[in-house]
């Protein structure tokens, strides 16, 4: 059976397909991701709120224009991976290989851009321990920054299997793009506790 074939059932139904998109496994860890990263936006809103004075002024020394530069980047990503799901629906693999392609490029400039203003606050002596605000910049930024290079990876698996039609699972496109909107929404988040919440 062809993957065309198999892919047939999906496509017919439509508007009328209401499964989960995915794996079940993606779903488990994304889930479980959201909540270790929930506990530590509390711990982060619980030390801030015992010392709202130091956190507030450690926070000036953040570029807010880098910070929106970044979330404009990544949900132009999330918006390049939302359109190669619905072309690879579609069954337009070569339309869905590119659109992951530019999903992927974007996320590598959200490292480059995030590279540059660590380099930036290292410069200007902000390092994790010279105050706690930047402890919990470098903390939560870093973990995020990790989880941004394992989606590239699984976009990079994607892009393998969108090349080879008899590797093509409808299952990985959506559960990459499920791991990828989690990212961004986690650097969403961090960008609004870190960057705007004044």
């Amino acid at each position: 059976m062809t993957d065309t074939t198999q892919e047939a059932p999906a496509h017919a139904k439509g508007a009328q397909d209401t499964h989960l998109p995915g794996d079940g496994a993606m779903w488990v860890m994304v889930l479980g991701d959201l909540v270790i990263f929930g506990s530590y936006f509390l711990i982060f809103m619980v030390h801030r709120a015992m010392a709202p004075q130091e956190f507030l002024e450690a926070q000036q020394h953040l570029n807010l224009n880098v910070g929106v530069l970044n979330t404009l980047v990544l949900l132009t990503s999330s918006w390049f991976v939302a359109r190669s799901v619905l072309a690879a629906r579609s069954g337009d693999h070569h339309a869905a290989l590119r659109l992951t392609y530019a999903g992927g490029a974007c996320g590598a400039l959200f490292i480059v851009i995030k590279a540059y203003e660590w380099t930036t606050k290292v410069a200007e002596g902000h390092t994790m321990t010279g105050s706690e605000f930047f402890m919990f910049y470098f903390m939560l930024t870093g973990v995020h920054l990790f989880h941004v290079s394992l989606g590239l990876l699984i976009l990079g698996i994607v892009v393998r299997e969108l090349h080879n039609p008899r590797k093509r699972r409808m299952s990985m496109v959506e559960s990459s793009a499920t791991y990828w909107h989690m990212v961004d929404l986690l650097w969403v988040v961090i960008f609004g506790l870190l960057y705007v919440m004044r």
